[in-house]
C-alpha cells in the first residue's frame, strides 16, 4: 500500500539535567516536520537520560533527572522516559540505546502478530475439526509485518550533529549505524550551518537522505547548562522549564555550586573509553 505511512519512534538521548522546555520542543518541532511530509507517522518519543557514568561535570545523580523527565512529560500523550539506559552501571554507547529500543519495538511487533492472528489457547483443539481454517493468516502475515516495524530515529540538537565531529566521543563506526540503519533528526536554528556540516563528512553526505534537517523558526535558546547557572544565581527559571520540575528543583534543591563540580576532572566516559580502545 503506497499510502501507508512509515511508522517512526524519535528518541532523544542526553543529559537532561535539568530536562527544559527546549527538550520538550525538540519532540513537537520534530513531530510536525514527519507529518508535514505526508509520509510518516510518529508513534512515539522517547527521553532516555544518560547514566551517571557518563562523568559529565555537573551531572546529577540519574534518579533526579529521570523524575524531572516524567514530571515534564507527564501531560504528553506520546512523550515518555525510559530508565534503562540509565540504570546500567557503565556508561552505554548512544547506538546501544538505539539497537534496544529497535529491538523492543521488533519483539513487542511479533507479540502482537502472534495473539492477532490467532486466540493461542484454542490453537490445539480447532485445528482439528477445520483444519484450513488458519492457512490464510500464514501466507499472509509475515511480509507485511516485516515492513511495518516502526523506524527508531535519533532527535538530536545540532550540537549534538556537531559533537560528531570531536575526536574520540564517537566511534566511526557507531555514526554510520546511526545514520545508515536508524537515521537522524536534528533541529536547528534557522540559518544554522548543519548542511555545512554534513557536506564536510564524507559519512554524513554518504546518507544524507537519511538524516533529517528540522528548521526551528521560533528560536528557543534554553539550555540546561544556562538553567543552572541560574539556580546557583538564585535567579528565577519559571516558564523555561515545566512547573512540575521547577517546583522538584526548589524541594530538593538540587543545582548549587557543589553540584556544579561534581565529576570536575573526570574524563568524560566516551573520552576514556575510546581513547583506550585506540591504544590496544
Amino acid at each position: 500500500d503506497p499510502d501507508k505511512k512509515t511508522e517512526v519512534v524519535l528518541l532523544a538521548c542526553g543529559s537532561f539535567n535539568p530536562i527544559t522546555n527546549m527538550h520538550l520542543r525538540l519532540f513537537e518541532l520534530a513531530k510536525d516536520y514527519f507529518h508535514e511530509t505526508g509520509k510518516y507517522k510518529v508513534i512515539k518519543g522517547i527521553i532516555s537520560p544518560v547514566g551517571d557514568a557518563y562523568k559529565k561535570k555537573g551531572l546529577i545523580s540519574a534518579n533526579h533527572r529521570v523524575a524531572m523527565a516524567k514530571l515534564a512529560t507527564k501531560n504528553s500523550d506520546w512523550v515518555e522516559v525510559d530508565d534503562w539506559e540509565s540504570c546500567q552501571n557503565e556508561w552505554l554507547e548512544t547506538l546501544k540505546v538505539l539497537r534496544y529500543h529497535h529491538q523492543k519495538l521488533l519483539s513487542a511487533d511479533v507479540t502482537n502478530s502472534l495473539q492477532d492472528a490467532v486466540p493461542l489457547t484454542k490453537l490445539g483443539r480447532k485445528r482439528k475439526q477445520e483444519p484450513n481454517r488458519h492457512d490464510p493468516i500464514k501466507k499472509k502475515n509475515p511480509s507485511p509485518d516485516v515492513k511495518s516495524v516502526p523506524q527508531v530515529k535519533l532527535l538530536c540538537g545540532s550540537d549534538m550533529l556537531e559533537s560528531f565531529g570531536i575526536p574520540n566521543l564517537w566511534k566511526l563506526e557507531d555514526i554510520t549505524e546511526i545514520v545508515e540503519k536508524h537515521g537522524l533528526v536534528c533541529i536547528s536554528r534557522a540559518g544554522n550551518n548543519v548542511q555545512k556540516f554534513i557536506y564536510e563528512s564524507d559519512i554524513l553526505w554518504r546518507h544524507k537522505n537519511n538524516i533529517h534537517l528540522v528548521e526551528e523558526w521560533i528560536t528557543n535558546d534554553i539550555s540546561s547548562t544556562k538553567i543552572r547557572r541560574a539556580l546557583r544565581r538564585g535567579q528565577s527559571i519559571r516558564y523555561l522549564v515545566p512547573d512540575g520540575v521547577r517546583a522538584y528543583i526548589e524541594k530538593n534543591n538540587l543545582y548549587s555550586p557543589e553540584s556544579e563540580d561534581r565529576n570536575a576532572g573526570v574524563v568524560l566516559a566516551p573520552l576514556q573509553k575510546h581513547a583506550s580502545d585506540s591504544k590496544n
